[in-house]
């Protein structure tokens, strides 16, 4: 364990699909000397066979689940997380920014600025997390990172600036120039492990001049000591680190490196800027709810001596049982030690304290605030939180997005139905995005997720690691129901037969939310509704949501706020202001005009720019709106937005109108009115349905 708190950082590696971030940190892993090869993400040995560690990850090409491993840089302790690129595994990124300090946001240097980039930045930006961006494959056809530092500008808002500029590109690229040390850095020798430092080449010296001027004036605003040597003329390297690393810890820098991690070129100069700019537990603000105190916030400090909080935010099932990664805020853990799941009240004691590499596991006996390790046969959900006996803290969850994609499952025999029932288990404590429940009405078991990629993913998982034999049935569009009309309702629900019967009249508007899904308001006056019948009414409105008539999907987007009613000193109870709140609902609801909503996603497609009319064709066909279309070196950039009901098998489609030259994502981006035809045909299925079942 690393006494020095300051001395450590946790780190996550996010990056747009195939920007060769496993790559980075596969060269990260051998330059601190934790692997003694360099080994290659498309090779037999699949990312080294260390960082992507599943074969479905090694057969794709692409990280499925982030992987943890700790190395160290001068003196510097770094826990490290290789997250996902493809956004249908979003929550693996979010998972992994809920409890790091600092990142690196990898670029290509050709492709820059690309659509999950976006969603990256967007997710960093939420947990104010503080990066450097590494602008990767400056050996490409087309390399410029000069327009990729432009693109953080234009198209995140970042206040990018370049820390260096490189000595040839594409090709001819050898090195690059450190504007703060006005040095020339080479990388020689087997895997690029020697480092020359020489004379900025005499053709690159008027650029890096204006680089560096450029450098120290949007630096210098973080500095007035800084800011007074620039005017003076006489800046040191000494001034110039503290005022980079304030900017990048306050999010108004963003410090831009650069070099290709394939060709060993530029990766220690990253490391560097790591443990130079990055925060360590010390310098991240986190806090956790006091339970005992009415959930107030309370600071946790990253300090030895204080009681233990720590989260658990991933977990892995491997053949020795549950493996629960957690980050400890503040206090230490021992092996040994009793410590509780808030969520649970449960008492569990720390049988084996893991240090992850990878798929690889050291043994530790002590870990410290700030550090992220591994705990073996604990049982938790993700998301859970641990403290010591004498404190009752829960930290907040990370944001889980939902679902948009549900598709039914059948086994084939007994023993297929026991092994899904395990691998459904499994995989939805570890994955909060993958859903699953049984259809009371079909008693099919109906899987969601967030995409198609998500989804088969797990299904392949289930076939290879669970053996269970399945089929599938189509995909279904996880639609919603909403009002574009407001309405008032005065209902009267009475009950009376013989002894006590049933009495409550709730009266109000029901009128649509623009924002969320639902909200409810009191305006009693005068006590015509007990206080203490108040929550019964709203969970009567609430279940009436819960299935809409239209479809039988729930409904969103409903403001109901309840102003008048009456009761009934002996026949009013919970259950009749719950019935009498519920049929209100019923009853106003068709007259403010229902209509279906339907899942629209973001979709961004990356193809040779001459494939540009044909895949516009694509998206048309299918509904879409195009936002823009960005050519760049032959090279096109397509946004736009399409409902997901007219995704299904697009890959395919993609594939064939590109000759396989073309790769999209998407992503949910929210929900839309859909087209009078087609909420006729979902209606009339839906009735179809409701029909066939009497």
């Amino acid at each position: 364990m690393i006494k020095d708190i300051e001395k450590m950082r946790n780190i996550g590696i996010s990056a747009h699909i195939d920007s060769g971030k496993t790559t980075l940190t596969e060269r990260i892993l051998y330059y601190t000397q934790k692997i003694h090869a360099i080994h290659e993400v498309r090779g037999k040995d699949g990312v080294g066979a260390k960082m992507d560690s599943m074969e479905l990850e090694r057969e794709r090409g692409i990280t499925i689940s982030s992987a943890s491993t700790n190395v160290e840089w001068k003196n510097h302790s770094i826990n490290i997380i290789d997250t996902p690129g493809h956004v249908d595994f979003t929550v693996e990124v979010e998972r992994s920014l809920r409890v790091l300090d600092g990142a690196i946001l990898v670029l290509c240097s050709v492709g820059g600025v690309q659509s999950q980039s976006i969603t990256v930045d967007r997710q960093m930006t939420r947990y104010k997390v503080p990066r450097i961006a590494f602008v990767n494959k400056c050996d490409r056809m087309g390399a410029d990172p000069e327009k990729v530092t432009r693109q953080l500008r234009d198209k995140l808002n970042h206040n990018a600036v370049m820390m260096q500029i490189p000595i040839g590109l594409e090709e001819n690229h050898q090195g690059i120039i450190d504007l703060i040390k006005m040095k020339a850095i080479y990388f020689e020798g087997e895997g690029g492990t020697m480092i020359r430092e020489e004379e900025i080449p005499a053709h690159l010296i008027e650029k890096a001049l204006e680089k560096r001027d450029i450098m120290l004036d949007a630096v210098s605003m973080f500095s007035d000591e800084l800011m007074e040597a620039y005017l003076e003329d006489r800046v040191t390297e000494d001034l110039i680190y503290p005022a980079i690393r304030k900017g990048t810890l306050s999010l108004e820098l963003t410090p831009v490196f650069m070099g290709s991690a394939f060709k060993n070129k530029g990766v220690q100069p990253l490391l560097d800027a790591v443990v130079k700019y990055l925060p360590s537990p010390l310098d991240v603000s986190n806090s956790a709810l006091d339970l005992d105190e009415n959930e107030t916030e309370v600071i946790l400090k990253a300090k030895n001596d204080l009681p233990m909080v720590l989260l658990a935010f991933k977990l892995d099932d491997t053949r020795f049982g549950q493996l629960t990664y957690v980050r400890i805020y503040q206090g230490g853990i021992k092996k040994g030690d009793e410590i509780f799941n808030r969520r649970t009240g449960r008492k569990v004691r720390v049988g084996r304290l893991i240090r992850m590499h990878a798929d690889e596991m050291e043994d530790i006996t002590t870990a410290g605030p700030g550090d992220i390790v591994a705990m073996f046969g604990i049982d938790c959900a993700s998301g859970d939180t641990f403290t010591s006996p004498n404190i009752n803290y829960s930290m907040t969850s990370m944001f889980v997005p939902t679902p948009v994609i549900s598709l039914s499952i059948l086994t084939k025999d007994n023993k297929s139905s026991e092994n899904m029932a395990k691998a459904i288990n499994r995989f939805s404590k570890e994955d909060p995005t993958f859903q699953s429940f049984v259809d009371p009405e079909t008693n099919d078991t109906i899987i969601r997720g967030m995409g198609e990629l998500h989804l088969d993913v797990y299904l392949e998982r289930m076939r290879r690691e669970y053996n269970v034999e399945l089929e599938t049935g189509p995909p279904q569009v996880a639609y919603r129901e909403s009002i574009a009309l407001s309405g008032t309702f005065n209902y009267t629900h009475k009950k009376q037969t013989g002894g006590a019967g049933q009495f409550g009249r709730v009266a109000g508007i029901m009128e649509p939310l623009h924002e969320g899904d639902f909200e409810f308001v009191d305006e009693i006056k005068g006590g015509v509704i007990p206080n203490e019948y108040i929550p019964s009414c709203k969970k009567g409105f609430e279940i009436a949501m819960n299935k809409g008539p239209l479809t039988g999907f729930p409904i969103v987007g409903i403001k109901i706020t309840i102003n008048d009613g009456a009761y009934h000193p002996v026949d009013s109870s919970d259950m009749a202001f719950q019935t009498a709140s519920l049929s209100a609902f019923r009853e106003v609801y068709n007259k403010c005009k229902p209509v279906i909503l339907e899942p629209i996603m973001r979709v961004g497609v990356e193809s040779p720019s001459e494939f540009q009319g044909a895949i516009l064709g694509t998206i048309n066909q299918r509904r879409g709106i195009i936002h823009s279309a960005t050519e760049d070196n032959n090279f096109t950039v397509i946004e736009a937005e399409v409902p997901l009901s007219e995704m299904f098998g697009y890959s395919t489609v993609l594939r064939s109108s590109t000759q396989g030259k073309a790769e999209f994502t998407m992503e949910f981006s929210r929900y839309a009115k859909v087209p009078e035809s087609i909420a006729d045909e979902l209606k009339k299925e839906f009735a179809e349905k409701q029909k066939s079942k009497k």
